[in-house]
């Protein structure tokens, strides 16, 4: 899935404009503009993968920001993981035959594990589930419903069901720049084989020294990038001293 450690940042698109959420809370978004500018400028940048989130379609169920992101792919020439409101193995499909890397099944996936297998099937590796945190439990519809599920255990489940990675987003975290919980990723990256991608909380480049110590495959940045708290170009030259 990922060649070496990556750096992968947030193209989070609500209401067609990227945005960035603090704890997945609607009503907290920073809003940053055009989302095909905003991912033209992070491939510029040296970005190796985009990591897309249709917001609306986390909330609602439904991918209220299609074409935007279809824009995005259409724009870029870098590999694109795609989640929020992707709940069925035809729209997954048609994503993935379409020029989407990775599609990212989260709500789907808890609500329907049988999901990730049906994919896998005729996409092998390019299922991305995302386990959202809080408390411990993982959460879904747009982080607002607890399941009662443990991460480490549901990334369990998830590889031998054929998911290609675990997307683990820390939402205790998420967006407030404070810094990251790297048990709770570590946890998750004992538990598998497969890749594993870290989300929430990173707000210098040392978290990102901290997640990839933690086991993990690749980091998604959102917030720090966009708040120019460094830049694309230095996290990846420090990862390479």
């Amino acid at each position: 899935m990922f060649e070496g450690f990556e750096v992968i940042p947030a193209v989070d698109v609500q209401e067609g404009a990227v945005v960035q959420l603090v704890g997945g809370e609607r009503g907290s978004e920073t809003a940053y503009g055009d989302p095909v500018e905003a991912a033209e400028r992070w491939v510029a940048a040296g970005a190796r993968t985009l990591h897309l989130v249709d917001l609306d379609g986390a909330f609602e169920g439904e991918r209220e920001n299609a074409r935007a992101i279809e824009r995005i792919v259409e724009a870029v020439d870098v590999p694109v993981q795609l989640g929020g409101g992707i709940r069925t193995a035809t729209d997954a499909r048609s994503l993935l035959d379409s020029g989407v890397e990775r599609v990212i099944l989260g709500t789907a996936a808890v609500e329907n594990p049988d999901l990730v297998d049906e994919i896998s099937e005729t996409h092998p590796e390019r299922v991305l589930v995302s386990l959202d945190a809080s408390d411990g439990e993982v959460v879904v519809a747009g982080w607002t419903e607890s399941t009662g599920l443990n991460p480490a255990e549901a990334a369990v489940e998830y590889a031998e069901r054929g998911a290609g990675g675990i997307l683990f987003t820390d939402v205790d975290v998420e967006g407030r720049l404070e810094g990251v919980e790297a048990e709770r990723v570590r946890r998750i990256t004992e538990a598998v084989s497969i890749p594993v991608v870290a989300s929430g909380g990173v707000g210098t480049i040392d978290d990102i020294r901290t997640l990839r110590g933690a086991g993990a495959d690749a980091v998604v940045v959102g917030s720090a990038l966009y708040e120019g708290r460094f830049t694309l170009a230095d996290a990846r030259a420090a990862l390479d001293e």
